[in-house]
């Protein structure tokens, strides 16, 4: 455990060198206790102004360096994918300034969902509020928000629309013409968007779509996704008993 430790907080503290951090937090499984023997580790670089690439780089470590931006913009806005000590880092780059935004619109209660590649339901701007409230800070100085009380209120509405659109379009578009593909898509978002909205009525924090499934309590009905089949009777039935269990 202590190397552990000590890999983290030498890890942080060249990170929080480069010019333009103020502050290093780990984030992810290790901090969760969810990681496994071969997770990686997850630090966010928060920084304000410019940060560049370069001075990333510049740290000697293997592997690829994004520029912010890179990744499409929007919350997710860059960070780079590293090897140091023979373990392996992401670094997620985090604009303070752009943070600090969105812990006060989630205190309003008022959020938005970006796409984002590799996502099935998009991801929530309040993610950034999450990553501090569920994070370690290691160098630096960083708020640690609650879960806003007006964010628990509005989400869940939020999502079970989301849901609820989600399987209309998965019958009406894709069982009612025996599209297995587009049906399987759907459901697969409106489940996830519905254990989004559940999470956050809860005042549960959700970072990611990796379990969330399994722990808003869905995890049985990807039982259903096994054997679609080509009927619209039939697809229109899987649909009809996922929208049951999800209540919606």
């Amino acid at each position: 455990m202590n190397g552990r430790v000590g890999f983290a907080a030498r890890v942080a503290r060249r990170l929080a060198a480069i010019p333009g951090c103020v502050a290093v937090a780990l984030g992810g499984s290790r901090v969760v206790g969810e990681a496994r023997a071969d997770s990686d580790w997850d630090f966010g670089l928060y920084y304000r102004g410019t940060l560049n690439p370069d001075d990333v780089r510049a740290l000697g470590w293997a592997g690829t360096v994004f520029a912010p931006g890179e990744w499409g913009g929007g919350i997710m806005n860059g960070g780079a994918w590293l090897t140091a000590e023979g373990q392996r880092i992401d670094v997620h780059y985090r604009d303070l300034d752009d943070v600090e935004h969105w812990i006060g619109e989630a205190e309003h209660g008022r959020f938005k969902v970006e796409r984002l590649p590799f996502y099935l339901a998009g991801i929530p701007t309040y993610v950034v509020v999450g990553e501090l409230a569920l994070s370690r800070t290691l160098e630096g100085q960083l708020p640690r928000p609650g879960f806003p009380p007006a964010l628990q209120a509005s989400a869940p509405a939020w999502w079970r629309d989301a849901a609820r659109l989600s399987l209309e379009y998965a019958e009406s578009a894709y069982a009612a013409h025996g599209n297995v593909l587009g049906c399987a898509g759907c459901l697969a978002r409106a489940v996830i968007e519905a254990a989004h909205g559940r999470l956050a009525a809860q005042g549960v924090w959700v970072l990611n779509e990796k379990r969330i499934v399994e722990r808003a309590g869905f995890g049985p009905l990807g039982a259903h996704f096994e054997h679609l089949s080509h009927t619209p009777q039939e697809l229109r039935d899987v649909v009809a008993t996922v929208r049951a269990a999800l209540e919606i």
